[in-house]
């Protein structure tokens, strides 16, 4: 289980260190143009996407680093829980968009970055 637990954080670390950095550098006309999918960015202000972005950055990093350095690795489910909460945001804002295979897709985010949670609160915490 530890093993997936890390594999799953390490992917889930990945992704959200793109989003988070593609919501922060790249410019809200763009990221639209990217694809229909991408459109929902027109849907928020600049500050909110760069807001989206620095809290998936940060999740990420609480997602590896607490663990890494064997400092504070509680911080790692409540990072992945606040990722979840996001991604629940993510889902409900895809819906109401009627944006279905993204939502399929932001669904799959939350139920890895909640299986993160759960297994590193009760399956496979980390123990001092």
């Amino acid at each position: 289980m530890n093993i997936a637990l890390w594999i799953t954080t390490g992917l889930m670390a990945a992704v959200y260190l793109l989003s988070g950095f593609g919501k922060l550098f790249v410019p809200r006309e763009k990221m639209a143009a990217m694809g229909h999918a991408s459109r929902w960015v027109l849907d928020f202000q600049p500050a909110t996407l760069r807001t989206i972005g620095t809290l998936e950055i940060l999740g990420a990093v609480g997602l590896i680093l607490p663990a890494l350095l064997d400092i504070a690795p509680i911080l790692v489910p409540l990072a992945a829980s606040g990722l979840a909460l996001i991604m629940t945001g993510a889902v409900i804002m895809r819906i109401r968009r009627g944006e279905t295979k993204a939502a399929l897709v932001d669904g799959l985010y939350l139920a890895l970055t909640a299986f993160v949670a759960i297994g590193r609160f009760a399956l496979e915490p980390f123990t001092g």
